[in-house]
């Protein structure tokens, strides 16, 4: 069963981080849509956070585990946040149980294939060596040589855990993120329609969402509206949650 932090109560909210990220990233933003009337469930993905790790990965799975967790919980009516990897898990569920999503909310990404684009990460994150018991700046130390950018990097950094004292670790399953990598990337389904309210929201300096994309769009969700928050990038909703908010919450109140 996957992990997950429930706030608040009303109308069922599920929120799904995107690749290598974890319910925490959405801390915030969930207290206010619970403080909106929303019962938020804040969702770690299979070998994510502080889900189950397992040598299966693929989107097919992470939506048959979301309704396993509806299922658990007895949620047979959802609204549906997803950020990039999260986005996809969105719309593959809810083109496949339209029954159980009334709208969703899809941030940064599109529903077609996307190369692998995730190399210099990883072999930052694999050139650390866990057995030489680092401490935190000396992870950081080796990240900064692959992962420049400060605010990819301490996303990153928020997976450092405590394993035992004076042990760090990854929350993520690195191994299998290693081998499946290219799973991240897949598209959905040419014949997948969701004909209900979809959103999709992307950041005026990201390249995840083009204009020639448009027609991909609409053709999988033909009721989607897509709005663009000028000046941020591919974490719209950390680098601008004021108007993440205001646009996220205007729709779902609808």
């Amino acid at each position: 069963m996957l992990y997950s932090k429930i706030e608040g109560n009303g109308k069922p909210l599920l929120i799904i981080h995107g690749f290598m990220g974890m319910s925490d990233n959405w801390k915030t933003l969930g207290t206010q849509f619970a403080s909106e009337g929303f019962e938020v469930h804040l969702l770690d993905m299979r070998n994510h956070g502080r889900s189950f790790h397992s040598e299966e990965f693929s989107y097919v799975l992470m939506v048959q585990d979301v309704l396993e967790y509806c299922q658990a919980h007895h949620l047979d009516s959802v609204d549906m946040i997803g950020h990039s990897m999260g986005g996809k898990i969105a719309m593959l569920f809810a083109t496949t149980f339209p029954e159980i999503v009334n709208k969703i909310v899809v941030v940064d990404i599109g529903p077609k294939y996307y190369r692998p684009h995730h190399q210099e990460i990883l072999k930052g994150l694999n050139a650390v060596d866990f057995s030489v018991q680092p401490s935190r700046n000396d992870i950081e130390t080796i990240l900064i040589k692959y992962i420049p950018e400060t605010s990819t990097r301490q996303f990153l950094m928020k997976n450092l855990y405590w394993v035992t004292p004076g042990q760090l670790g990854f929350r993520f399953n690195l191994k299998v993120f290693n081998e499946k990598v290219e799973q991240i990337g897949t598209a959905l389904d040419e014949n997948a329609i969701y004909n209900y309210p979809t959103l999709f929201l992307r950041g005026g300096n990201s390249s995840y969402i083009k204009d020639k994309d448009y027609s991909t769009i609409t053709h999988h969700f033909p009721k989607a509206e897509i709005i663009t928050i000028p000046d941020v990038g591919h974490w719209l909703h950390a680098e601008n949650p004021v108007a993440f908010f205001e646009i996220v919450n205007g729709f779902l109140k609808v």
